[in-house]
């Protein structure tokens, strides 16, 4: 019996008023130590590229890499030039493709993969990992979040908030202060924060940690269908501080920039990881065992919050029908960028990680950053009365543009 999952406790939508990452050609690694910073607000940040994410040859019996490379083979025009299913919109047929009885997918428990050792959230991701099309059960008031039959200009962000369904506290203070816009029956209560509210978003789906990843995927369809007049979308998890006032301007001096047309196709800026190994400690959350995936991951924005273009959030849609599912939901969107031959661009005031030691403690602090994790429901009211209180005062502080250490 599966539970619900909300995926959003705050869709809120903020209006104006209220040559930035080399294509990545894989194959072609750049240094680990590459990084790069441009002046001013925007700061890039260049990942090395693993090799081996992307090659043709697989690494032993890895389980996604084997079921990542029926899919290529299924879709690669030279290998099958007569294929008719070579579109990105037939997506029962992606599901088709990967059930286990699929000529294209070995047993699960075949070639010592022993299936039924890993630890339990990892079977049951596995046993549904083809599966990515829920019935949504509630969804916010008008075409696209709270307020929108009163819109009269087109929204420059939507605040899209992965939340749990007992995260009630944290979604609350989230509408107090930088998400405003302008017991044991949880579903019933859950559908009356939506009544008042009127910006959740649920799906029938169980709600684990390995199912992050298609919380994405569901928005990205939802979000293309509802909110196409949207400029940007923030993803956030429901226990960050946002900046909003700041992150207004950014994304604002953005779309002010030369060729923003062109860069909106790709724009995505977060707190970027390059380089990372999965974790094979097996009494952690992020465990992902050898017999699963091997290789580095891609580069990807992770830990909180990342600010992407609509533009782009139809292009991971369309290339996400491609790229088998991933248990951990920001290296998942990191493989859909690889594919469509971007990467993230690396801005210091998305602070994953915290403040590095004193900075808080420095006048203005918060007016320095976009993001900061994590925060309390106490801690963000704290946050967000200092932050209103010391506007004027802080006005003109800059955003953090130093490298994090």
């Amino acid at each position: 019996m599966f539970r619900s999952a909300p995926y959003t406790g705050v869709l809120s939508k903020l209006f104006p008023n209220h040559d930035w990452c080399t294509r990545v050609h894989p194959g072609k690694p750049t240094s680990l130590s590459s990084h790069r910073y441009v002046t001013k607000v925007r700061v890039i940040f260049f990942g090395p590229l693993p090799q081996t994410f992307w090659a043709c040859h697989l690494q032993g019996d890895a389980f996604w890499n084997n079921l990542q490379l029926a899919i290529d083979r299924h879709h690669n025009p030279v290998l099958r030039p007569n294929n008719s299913d070579m579109g990105f919109e037939n997506a029962t047929r992606y599901e088709t493709l990967l059930r286990p009885n699929s000529s294209n997918v070995a047993d699960r428990n075949s070639s010592g993969r022993n299936f039924d050792k890993l630890p339990q959230q990892m079977q049951h991701f596995v046993s549904h990992m083809e599966i990515r099309d829920y019935p949504i059960l509630i969804q916010p008031d008008g075409v696209c979040g709270a307020g929108a039959k009163y819109e009269r200009e087109r929204p420059l962000l939507l605040m899209a908030i992965k939340s749990t369904e007992l995260n009630l506290e944290n979604r609350q203070a989230i509408r107090r202060t930088w998400g405003k816009a302008g017991a044991e029956d949880f579903p019933g209560l859950l559908r009356m924060e939506s009544k008042l509210y009127g910006d959740i978003l649920q799906w029938d789906f169980e709600d684990t940690f390995f199912n992050l990843t298609l919380k994405d995927v569901l928005f990205w369809s939802w979000f293309s269908g509802s909110c196409g007049r949207t400029r940007f979308v923030f993803k956030g998890d429901d226990d960050v501080f946002v900046n909003t006032p700041k992150l207004i301007t950014y994304l604002q001096d953005q779309l002010k920039e030369p060729q923003a047309r062109d860069t909106m196709k790709g724009f995505m800026v977060g707190n970027v990881i390059g380089a990372a190994s999965p974790v094979r400690v097996n009494s952690s959350k992020y465990f992902i065992p050898v017999s699963f995936y091997k290789g580095l991951y891609p580069a990807y924005a992770g830990g909180g919050g990342v600010v992407y273009s609509s533009l782009l959030t139809k292009r991971l849609l369309n290339t996400s029908k491609r790229v088998l599912l991933f248990p951990i939901d920001d290296v998942y969107v990191g493989m859909c960028m690889v594919r469509l031959n971007l990467c993230p661009s690396h801005h210091p005031a998305f602070l994953t990680f915290d403040f590095p030691a004193k900075e808080e403690e420095q006048p203005c602090a918060y007016h320095r950053v976009l993001l900061v994790h994590k925060r309390s429901p106490s801690e963000m009211v704290t946050l967000w009365a200092g932050l209103k209180k010391t506007a004027t005062r802080c006005r003109d502080v800059p955003l953090r543009n130093t490298p994090q250490h």
